[in-house]
């Protein structure tokens, strides 16, 4: 079954005629040097001058029928009290705003406007499906979005964003290369949305990269309570042929642990039928949750951004939840969101320090990372540093920067390294059909 193809999330151009990614870009580049010789200086954009404090914003959808990641602006918030308590950013305050997009266009758009409004001089470490909504604000400002999830198009062509991984991409690409060896028939369990439109082309790049043939595609409900049916389907379709053990691939967000639910009760008539997804629709309170090692997780292989949770090189992000958040259970050090967003404040605080003291503007910041910034994150992800005609330009990816994903795999109901180090899938995405 394929879904209806619906209009990508990618930048807006300031006019209602449809345009190409490259001429999106471009426009939104246009756009922004027309507002003011400086794009960003304008009233209210200085967000950090003097011994004001910085102002920045952090969105994600916290109380919405769908995907919720409320751990972000929570973790935001802590890492806001603890780089206060350890004299701020060059001695200023740093003032976190946060926004609940609410998983729908017009919450996002209003984050964004609030964004503007209140002096932000960057949004920083956010999660919205809504890019359509909240970029045409952000660009008309001059605001840079630093580190946000990766779940939209528009977050890897917009001039105004400095994506810290590969998104969605990198991670479906990595997931189905390493599928390839290792499963006969595999089906892809996706969500009815935008979003989930460009799932099967992504996975599919990984899947052929490994001469293997591409996966079903079903579609699912993204708010649905239970997955009986997709789940079944999923099941009939990777079980069919012989040889290697079919795989189902749930990509659902938040709602990967209710498919896994259906998917367990339902897997009973076929034992030869693993799972595997992408981190972001699991992590380890998902597998402790779903049963630990009697679970349906267990031997699945799950492609990531970063390295394991238990690696040490999340320690400084830890101390951060341990001396300001220890009781917040929204914030799980292990879940994808939250170590996004450490990565895309450390990426902050490194652009006010390049600044030397001087102010901290949308125009500065921006001009800080345009101006080939490289930023290291500990070994969390490599150097990066960001160019508008990166080196997947050419399938419609130019901010793309980091193409590495990790593999991680269930054993005795934890989630460790199936391998050491990173794997790059730049060759693999730039095979993708995207059209």
């Amino acid at each position: 079954m394929t879904g209806r193809r619906r209009t990508r999330s990618t930048v807006l151009p300031l006019t209602t005629r449809p345009l190409t990614r490259a001429a999106t870009a471009a426009a939104a580049t246009v756009a922004c040097a027309s507002l003011v010789a400086g794009c960003g200086i304008i009233p209210g954009a200085t967000g950090g001058s003097g011994g004001d404090p910085i102002t920045v914003m952090t969105w994600a959808p916290i109380d919405s029928p769908a995907t919720n990641k409320p751990g972000i602006p929570a973790f935001a918030q802590a890492y806001a009290r603890w780089i206060n308590d350890h004299g701020g950013l060059g001695g200023r305050k740093l003032k976190v705003l946060t926004c609940d997009d609410r998983n729908d266009s017009v919450g996002a758009a209003k984050c964004a406007r609030r964004a503007v409004n209140e002096n932000a001089v960057a949004v920083v470490g956010s999660y919205s499906q809504y890019s359509d909504s909240y970029f045409p604000p952000l660009e008309s400002a001059g605001i840079p979005y630093i580190g946000g999830y990766g779940v939209t198009t528009a977050e890897f062509t917009s001039p105004l964003s400095y994506p810290v991984n590969g998104g969605q991409p990198v991670l479906l690409a990595g997931l189905g290369r390493e599928l390839a060896a290792r499963c006969g028939r595999v089906a892809l369990v996706r969500p009815d949305s935008i979003v989930g439109d460009e799932q099967p082309s992504l996975l599919n790049a990984g899947l052929k990269a490994g001469g293997h043939p591409d996966a079903t595609d079903l579609l699912a409900a993204e708010d649905a309570t239970e997955y009986e049916t997709p789940s079944r389907r999923a099941l009939e379709q990777s079980a069919r042929g012989s040889g290697k053990k079919g795989c189902v691939v749930p990509a659902l967000g938040e709602r990967t642990g209710t498919f896994m639910d259906s998917f367990r009760r339902a897997r009973d008539s076929y034992p030869e039928v693993a799972a595997a997804t992408v981190m972001g629709s699991v992590d380890q309170t998902a597998v402790d949750a779903s049963g630990g090692q009697s679970g349906p997780y267990e031997g699945a292989y799950i492609t990531g951004w970063y390295p394991v949770a238990t690696d040490p090189r999340w320690d400084g992000m830890k101390q951060v939840i341990s001396q300001q958040a220890f009781t917040d259970n929204r914030i799980d050090p292990a879940d994808a969101g939250v170590q996004t967003t450490w990565i895309a404040y450390t990426i902050f605080r490194k652009v006010v320090e390049s600044l030397g003291g001087g102010e901290v503007t949308r125009d500065s910041v921006r001009h800080a990372l345009d101006d080939g910034l490289s930023v290291g994150t500990g070994g969390l992800t490599p150097t990066l540093r960001w160019a508008f005609e990166g080196k997947l330009a050419a399938v419609g990816f130019p901010r793309l920067v980091n193409t590495d994903v990790t593999l991680q795999v269930v054993r005795s109901g934890r989630l460790v390294a199936a391998r050491k180090g990173f794997v790059d899938v730049t060759d693999t995405l730039k095979n993708a059909d995207l059209n």
